[in-house]
Order: C-alpha cells, then structure tokens, then sequence
C-alpha cells in the first residue's frame, strides 16, 4: 500500500461542508487547555466517545473527565493515539506535537482540526450556533468573521428578523411561557422562540407587553389580565380557553410574568390541559421575586448578612382566615422576606411581623413596576412602610423587599 499524498494548501481552496455523525465513535482530543474547553462541549454533545490526550488541563475540563463525560489520558501525545479514531482535534501550545498529531491523521486517513494552523488541517471547525432544531455552521477562512456571522443568523432566527422563521411549525399544544418581570428583554430565547411561532397568546396583564406587537398579523391575543380589584378573567375560563384553542389544532403559548410557576397558577393550568390529553411545554421565567429587587440595587442575599430568603404572597392579610403562611416563624427569622401581591395588605403586614419580634427598624424597601420604564423605589422601616406606600401613591404590581440586603448596596446605587 502506498503512503498518502501529503494534502495541498488550502489556500484559495473551499473547504466542503458536512456535519459528521460522531455518536459512539471515538474522536481524539490532543492538549486540555482553553481550546480544547471551548470545543469539547460540542463534541459530547454529539454523543462521541471522545478520548482527551494531556497531561494537564483547564479545571473545567477536568469536570466533563471527573463526571465521565470523557476519558482523559493524563500523558503527552504518543504515536499511535489516533488508532481507529474517525475524528481528531489538535489544541496543543507545541507546534511539534501539533504537527506530529496531523502527520499520524494524515497516514491514516483521520480527519483533523488544528488549533494554531488551518493551513495545516485538514478539517476546518466551524463556527456554530443553534437554535430548536437548527444547527448554523458557517466557515470563512477567518474565525473572527466566521463567528459574527453566526451570532447575526441564530440572533434572526431567535427573534423572529429572518423570515426562514415562519415555516417553522409546531403541532397543536400549549406552551407555559414565563415573560420575566417586564423589560421585554428579559424572556428567555427560548420562550421568545416559542411566542413568535404562535397561533393563539393568552397574555397576562404583567407579561411584556411590547413582545405582543412584535407578534404577525395572524396571531389571535387574548387578553387574561386579573386586575387587583378590577375587571378580570377567571382562571377556570383562561384555563378552558388554553384548551378549546390547542383542541381545535391551534399551538398555544400561555404569556405569563415572571414564573409560571411562582404564584402564576402554571400549576393548574398544566393540570387542566394534561387532563384534556393536551401535550404542554413549561418554559421558566425570570422571577420577579430576584430580578425586581437586583434592577433596584437589592441582592436578596448577601454574605454574611443573610442565609435565606423567603418569598410570600401578600395577597390574604396575615389575619385572614385563608392564610396558609406562619408569619410568628416568618418574623423569627434573620433572613429576607420579599412580598408579591401585597401592596394594600402591607400595613396588616407589617403590623404582624413586629408584634411576631422583627425590629421595627428594619429596612424595607417598596419597588413599583420594576425593570420597567416606569419603575420607582419608595424606602421605609417595617414601622412607617403602611404610611409610606400610602403617602406615596403606590398601586400594584410592587415587589416589597424586607431585611437588612435593602441597603447593603446604597453607596453603588446612589439613585435606585
């Protein structure tokens, strides 16, 4: 058998695309560093039985070897290592190791990225992105062009500007997406991804609204806002109209604020289309509970202030019989307390925490419509925040922050 032609230049050559199914098949990874952390995530991913060649490595690739995700051979690269390999990544600092590596892939027809020379390989690492289904790999010749076209298609297709999105289809279902807290950019891509593929939105009053108008001309939004002490929608109704929509064929995407799942009544709305047989996608979200206080300035935790925090619905006072919280063990602890829905019960509140032995003094901080443009912070104590929310004028949705976190960071937000 005679030795392979030695591969010609790549120079003004065009490299042919084609995605290699990798899974249970062994691909060879010499050197553990940096390059060989970026790339490796990708090569598990693809199910391949991915040997890594070092004698040392970045302390996250030594996790993917410690969890088993790889086997990690704790030497330097010997002749031979590139036995029955069907793919091979070199990422080695030594140019002679690198060039030993592509000489031993050359002799057996292995197909090999380098890191330090593309000239000198003969398989080129794309720059990838992904988005549902869709895998996007595009090659330049130049890495840095390479990757900013990349981010520019998975950033079309995520947000709906490339109009290859439309054909998507999904087949009747209902999707419970959490919105975030307000700011439209605070969705997850993948709820955003899942809201521009709708047939039907059923819209909470503190989803984002501003995604609604992004929305074609085609979708049907139904408008499920639960005004406090106004006009609303029942949760039986908003969960039978979830139901008839995804039985007539449509895909349904469920817009909520925040969490499904914290005080969002996903719950019941995932009982009630898994009893209709209806297939149902939860997609977290944001919840206010955190990102409201963060966008203020207000860390619910912070080191050793504070080793809890705890998140309670206001929306029954303290005295109500309905009341399932224990506002004595509430009080009792040194932790923070963050308040949803409970800006006209805050005085009841309040009152009940200290007569439970929380200080009077502590700090309490009032966010109104938070990450929003129409956010604002009111600061009071446990002991004036019923006349402060009063006097100020605050109206639901407000998010109260109770602990000694609301001022910890007064000096790094001057103007929260």
């Amino acid at each position: 058998m005679t030795a392979p032609t030695p591969h010609p230049s790549t120079e003004g050559r065009t490299p042919y695309p084609v995605g290699l199914l990798l899974a249970g098949r062994r691909v060879v990874v010499v050197g553990g560093g940096h390059v060989a952390e970026r790339r490796l995530p990708a090569l598990l991913a693809t199910g391949a039985e991915v040997h890594l060649i070092s004698p040392a490595t970045t302390p996250a690739v030594q996790a993917m070897a410690d969890a088993g995700e790889l086997t990690w051979h704790r030497r330097p690269y010997q002749e031979g290592d590139l036995a029955d390999a069907w793919y091979a990544l070199v990422a080695t600092d030594d140019p002679a190791v690198n060039a030993a590596v592509s000489a031993e892939a050359e002799r057996g027809r292995v197909f090999c990225a380098r890191s330090d020379d593309a000239s000198a390989a003969t398989a080129w690492t794309p720059a990838s992105g992904r988005d549902a289904g869709a895998t996007v790999a595009v090659l330049t010749g130049d890495p840095r062009h390479s990757a900013a076209l990349r981010d520019s298609i998975v950033e079309g297709l995520r947000d709906g500007s490339l109009a290859a999105r439309q054909f998507r289809a999904h087949g009747a279902g209902v999707a419970l997406v959490g919105g975030g807290p307000g700011d439209p950019d605070l969705i997850t891509v993948r709820g955003r991804r899942l809201l521009a593929d709708a047939d039907v939105v059923v819209a909470d009053r503190l989803a984002p609204r501003e995604l609604l108008a992004e929305l074609p001309e085609h979708v049907e939004v139904i408008d499920a806002s639960k005004i406090p002490y106004g006009r609303f929608m029942a949760q039986e109704a908003i969960n039978r109209t979830l139901v008839e929509h995804a039985k007539a064929g449509k895909f349904v995407v469920r817009l909520k604020g925040g969490d499904p799942y914290v005080f969002g009544r996903g719950g019941e709305e995932l009982l009630a289309c898994a009893e209709a047989g209806l297939p149902v996608t939860v997609v977290p979200g944001i919840s206010s509970s955190i990102s409201v206080p963060a966008a203020v300035g207000v860390p619910v935790t912070h080191r050793a202030m504070t080793h809890e925090f705890t998140v309670v619905s206001g929306h029954v006072g303290p005295d109500d019989a309905r009341s399932l919280t224990n506002w004595g063990a509430l009080a009792r602890m040194t932790g923070t307390l963050v308040l949803l829905m409970a800006v006209d019960k805050i005085g009841a509140i309040a009152a009940r925490l200290i007569a439970e032995g929380r200080a009077a003094d502590t700090p309490v901080a009032v966010v109104q419509e938070g990450t929003t443009a129409a956010q604002r912070r009111v600061d009071a104590t446990l002991a004036t925040v019923a006349a402060t929310v009063e006097a100020e004028g605050v109206k639901p949705p407000a998010v109260i922050v109770i602990g000694d976190v609301v001022n910890v960071l007064a000096d790094a937000f001057p103007d929260a």
